[in-house]
C-alpha cells in the first residue's frame, strides 16, 4: 500500500467522534477522549487527553517508515510501572502528521469505549 493510500486512509475514517474512548491501566483511567484517531487499528489520543500526572518520559525510540520516530512515555500508579506503554511522535513524516504529539498504548493498557 502506498503512502498516499495510508494518509487518505487516516483522513477518511480517522476521527471517532462519536465515541468516548478510555485508555485504562491498573484500573485508573490515563486518557480519555470523544477526538481519538484511529491509525492501522490504534487509537491516538490528543495529548490534552493524558492525565500527565501517571506519565513521565523514556529514553525508548523507535521507527516506523512511514510515521517516523516514535518518543515512549513510562506509567506510573500506586509505585507500580508499566514501562514504554505509551507512545507518540513528536516530530511525525509528513504523512502521519495529523497525528503529531497524540498517544497511543500497549503492553497491558486496554483502550476501550
Amino acid at each position: 500500500m502506498s503512502l498516499l493510500r495510508i494518509n487518505d486512509e487516516i483522513k477518511r475514517k480517522g476521527k471517532d467522534e462519536d465515541e468516548t474512548m478510555k485508555a485504562i491501566w491498573n484500573g485508573v483511567i490515563l486518557a480519555e477522549s470523544d477526538k481519538t484517531i484511529m491509525v492501522e487499528g490504534t487509537h491516538y489520543f490528543p495529548p490534552e487527553a493524558i492525565k500527565k500526572e501517571f506519565f513521565h518520559p523514556s529514553q525508548t525510540k523507535t521507527r516506523c517508515g512511514w510515521k517516523g520516530e516514535a518518543s515512549y512515555y513510562s506509567v506510573t500508579i500506586n509505585d507500580t510501572a508499566n514501562m514504554d506503554c505509551a507512545w507518540y511522535y513528536p516530530q511525525p513524516k509528513p504523512a502521519a502528521q495529523n497525528i503529531k504529539d497524540y498517544v497511543a498504548f500497549w503492553n497491558g493498557v486496554k483502550v476501550t469505549k
